[in-house]
């Protein structure tokens, strides 16, 4: 891919998206639903449903990047809203949630310290974030796949669940890198292990398209990053809860 200002500009928004500056009220987003489709997945966290059964606590470690946090320290950032929708879904069950950020490394430079981090950690499942970066490089979309079979491969032999997210949604970046091929290889590897894939790209793409949030403008502020990754959490607690064939009116 040729390389040019412009293009480094777009990509560092894409990571870095919703980072800025205060934004104006009319940000506001009428509701952030998601289509049951986005939210539904025909592979299982065995893991996290015998915890939650079992009255085990729920113990999620999150890999991921920069777009995994924004400039707060009051558990905005989707992982902390995921705990803390999760906890109210499921009162019976202790829940918590790490994160460990990979910034600006590849799948290629994570996979190979992912056995070791769950050994440490001893989650129950794993959050992987990826393919942002990977994008930003141009790294050869076969690669990447490789990559990415190895972490999950690595993350399944040591016994825990896994899903994967995809990139984030960005129009102002669509003409400067090509999504699909990274897009589909994140697919393909899920599928190849039966693991659940949280289509981060989609959901978000659908949130703009039908004017819930505005994800073209450079004036995205900290209130509106609050917004969305209020959204994403949430999203993403129903999700997992789905996933593991779980009925949160049982824990009340």
């Amino acid at each position: 891919m040729k390389s040019n200002s412009g293009t480094i500009l777009g990509l560092t928004l894409l990571a870095g998206l919703l980072t800025m500056a205060p934004a104006s009220a009319e940000d506001a987003p009428q509701s952030c639903d998601v289509p049951a489709y986005l939210l539904t997945s025909e592979s299982g966290l065995p893991k996290v449903t015998d915890a939650v059964k079992g009255g085990h606590s729920l113990d999620i470690l999150v890999v991921g990047s920069r777009s995994s946090t924004i400039n707060t320290s009051d558990g905005s950032a989707y992982p902390g809203r995921l705990q803390a929708s999760l906890r109210e879904k499921l009162p019976s069950v202790t829940v918590n949630l790490s994160v460990d950020l990979q910034v600006k490394k590849t799948a290629e430079e994570v996979a190979p310290g992912l056995g070791k981090l769950v050994e440490g950690k001893k989650p129950t499942l794993v959050i992987w974030q990826t393919g942002t970066v990977d994008a930003m490089r141009s790294v050869d979309p076969d690669d990447f796949r490789g990559a990415v079979d190895v972490g999950v491969a690595a993350l399944q032999n040591a016994g825990v669940d896994v899903v994967l997210m995809n990139l984030q949604y960005s129009p102002r970046t669509e003409t400067m890198i090509s999504v699909p091929p990274y897009l589909d290889n994140m697919r393909v590897v899920a599928q190849q292990h039966d693991v659940p894939l949280f289509d981060r790209f989609a959901i978000m793409r659908h949130w703009n398209d039908s004017g819930d949030f505005d994800l073209f403008s450079a004036s995205h502020g900290i209130e509106l990053a609050k917004r969305v990754h209020d959204c994403l959490g949430r999203a993403l607690s129903k999700f997992v809860i789905d996933a593991a064939r779980l009925d949160p009116a049982q824990q009340n």
